[in-house]
């Protein structure tokens, strides 16, 4: 059976508790992603989705130069390098989430996301129990 840790992308890019909310929406965008691990000394502190960004940074008017610890979010759901790919599944169906942090000895060593489930070969039931079970926000027509 194959593990999280055949399938995560190990290089991560994240942001520190000194950043600012402005440095890790350059950050997105520059990456193309839509969250950023906040970690000091590769211990894993938080998360910042852009969904933070707008619900607890520009939703509450707080300023871009905004510390990341007043708005990331710091109860994150995480797995270990050798969890199988079916429970990362479920356990990401169970808590709603895309992103999964992947920690090993209190260390931040990789990402897995959905995307990385979905482009494993033979995971196609994995990945698709998981986007099955996360919802998108419902689109709003006018």
């Amino acid at each position: 059976m194959d593990h999280v840790r055949d399938v995560m992308t190990s290089s991560v890019e994240y942001c520190t508790p000194l950043d600012n909310v402005y440095e890790v929406a350059v950050k997105m965008k520059e990456l193309d992603v839509g969250a950023i691990p906040i970690c000091e000394n590769d211990h894993l502190l938080g998360m910042i989705t852009d969904r933070d960004i707008v619900i607890r940074g520009v939703a509450e008017k707080r300023p871009n130069s905004t510390r990341v610890t007043d708005i990331m979010s710091e109860h994150l759901i995480t797995a270990d390098p050798g969890m199988n790919i079916e429970d990362a599944a479920k356990l990401m169906a169970k808590h709603q989430i895309r992103r999964l942090p992947i920690v090993e000895n209190n260390r931040l060593v990789g990402i897995c996301s959905l995307g990385d489930l979905a482009v494993h070969e033979g995971s196609d039931d994995e990945a698709g129990y998981a986007l099955s079970e996360i919802s998108e926000s419902p689109q709003v027509h006018h």
